[in-house]
């Protein structure tokens, strides 16, 4: 049963008066102020884009913006836009290598010609293309029955410039590989997003911008360094740790606690797992090397089978994916004598449930999301270790208990046991321990905000901690907040049009204060 919904509000102009306000200068565009002001730390973006934009000569601006023509699936109509922007935006000069960042625009079928406003889609990840729509359903169905839907692919997923395990392999050492990876944070995310809106909105006019999980800490980041790009923002399970440094440990340290409710949840709704799962693991720990191998070439472990509550323990109908998946581990005995084996099809799926090798920016990067002048240094390893004896799969098993899966974690040994990832675990050990990371949040500014913020935080989120989402939130000015355990942290998947509906109605005061 779902706690009651909670709406939590500080004073922000309305949506109407926002809109009023005198028109604000293009985001990113205030270099010599800011740069006076170094304590603020404010991420630059140079000049260069809206002068394309403002240029007599078209050509520049067409070389920066291809827009395709229209298509359709069911009830929407869709149009595809490549963008060259910089790899670095702080060196954008003609000569400067760039890349290619893909969008989607989507609107309902029959409007494509209307002055629509923009909603900007941020992704969850870090390393996930966008969703690809197939039919108008969900909270995209609901949210094209008043915007112009843009589906970002952020930089070095989906079609912007895919960064994979053989693209990466043409950047042939591992130094060179951090140097090119560092620019695929939030904060280029957010330059590229200002960027595609001074060339795709009209008059480069303020947009919304929806951000799931990852993609709300991209948002937060674009309310420290571009407020003046965001009409409104909506944010589901997505509001980032603020702190200094490196907010990695503060982060595992509250994970791992919430991963072992989420785990004493799962087994007392399938007590039959724990005995399917000691055989498992019994088995992967005698065979030779303490593991069997994948069909990729990679190797099961007792720990990487730990892996699967990234999946399994925190997204709606997770639990029942990964009980009926254990359903299938075996082999089964056709002949007399045979021996016992895990069946192809498990070993198979194990290696869909994780992706690591498809999207292997999540793995390289997911720490570095929340370092700030400090490195993470591998802290989902180093906090593991300061609760060793629960998570500890040959323990729990010569103890009787359950053997608790791992959450949103990304460990040092992905990097041996997926073969894919092999060649990358310098690099991966390299931005570990990298410390020159840019700052990703202003918080003064964001004491100030002015745009209007609705958020969505989820009481029993695996992925992104209420408690710390909560004290983000403190620090958001004029922020409203919807806290409720109705959902997981794939709310807005799971949901419908529900969430979407009803943070909008946070944003234009359908929704009352208490």
């Amino acid at each position: 049963m779902a706690v009651a919904a909670v709406a939590i509000r500080s004073a922000f102009p309305t949506t109407a008066a926002a809109a009023a306000a005198p028109a604000l200068r293009p985001a990113f565009l205030g270099v010599a102020r800011a740069a006076a002001s170094s304590r603020r730390r404010r991420i630059l973006l140079p000049a260069w884009p809206v002068a394309a934009m403002s240029s007599s000569s078209s050509s520049s601006a067409a070389a920066a913006h291809k827009a395709g023509a229209w298509y359709a699936v069911p009830d929407l109509s869709l149009r595809d836009h490549r963008f060259a922007v910089p790899l670095d935006h702080s060196s954008p000069s003609p000569s400067a290598p760039t890349i290619t960042v893909f969008a989607r625009e989507v609107v309902a079928a029959g409007k494509e010609d209307l002055p629509l406003p923009y909603l900007l889609f941020l992704q969850g990840g870090p390393g996930f293309e966008s969703p690809r729509p197939t039919e108008a359903s969900g909270w995209m169905k609901k949210a094209c029955e008043e915007y112009r839907v843009v589906l970002l692919d952020q930089r070095g997923t989906g079609l912007s410039t895919p960064l994979t395990t053989s693209s990466l392999s043409q950047i042939t050492s591992a130094a060179e590989q951090v140097e090119y990876l560092k620019h695929f944070r939030a904060d280029s995310i957010v330059k590229d997003a200002e960027f595609i809106r001074l060339h795709l909105v009209p008059d480069a006019k303020p947009w919304t911008v929806l951000g799931q999980s990852y993609g709300g800490f991209c948002a937060v980041t674009y309310l420290s360094f571009a407020p003046e790009g965001l009409k409104s923002v909506l944010l589901t399970g997505g509001l980032p740790p603020l702190g200094s440094a490196c907010t990695a440990d503060t982060v595992y340290r509250a994970c791992f606690k919430q991963v072992q409710q989420q785990n004493e949840k799962y087994y007392a709704r399938y007590p039959q797992d724990i005995q399917v799962i000691h055989e498992l693991v019994r088995y992967l720990n005698e065979s030779e090397g303490g593991g069997v191998s994948l069909p990729s070439g990679g190797r099961l472990t007792p720990k990487m089978l730990q892996c699967l509550g990234l999946s399994g323990l925190g997204s709606g109908g997770g639990f029942e994916r990964l009980h009926y998946l254990f359903e299938r581990v075996w082999d089964p005995i056709l002949v007399p004598g045979a021996k016992k084996t895990i069946s192809y099809y498990f070993l198979k799926e194990f290696e869909r449930w994780l992706g690591f090798d498809q999207n292997p920016l999540y793995a390289l990067l997911h720490e570095s999301i929340y370092c700030q002048g400090s490195p993470s240094k591998w802290s989902a390893h180093k906090i593991g270790s300061e609760c060793e004896s629960l998570f500890d799969p040959i323990k729990a098993i010569k103890e009787g208990r359950p053997v608790y899966f791992t959450g949103e974690m990304v460990f040092p040994c992905i990097f041996d046991e997926i073969h894919a990832l092999r060649p990358l675990k310098e690099t991966a050990h390299m931005l570990a321990h990298k410390e020159d990371w840019p700052p990703l949040y202003d918080v003064n500014v964001l004491n100030n905000n002015k745009v209007p913020v609705a958020a969505a935080v989820y009481y029993e989120d695996m992925y992104v901690n209420f408690n710390i989402a909560k004290e983000t939130a403190s620090q958001i000015a004029g922020i409203r907040l919807w806290i409720t355990n109705e959902y997981m942290h794939s709310g807005i998947r799971d949901g419908g049009s529900h969430v979407f509906d009803h943070l909008m109605g946070l944003l234009n005061g359908k929704k009352p204060l208490f």
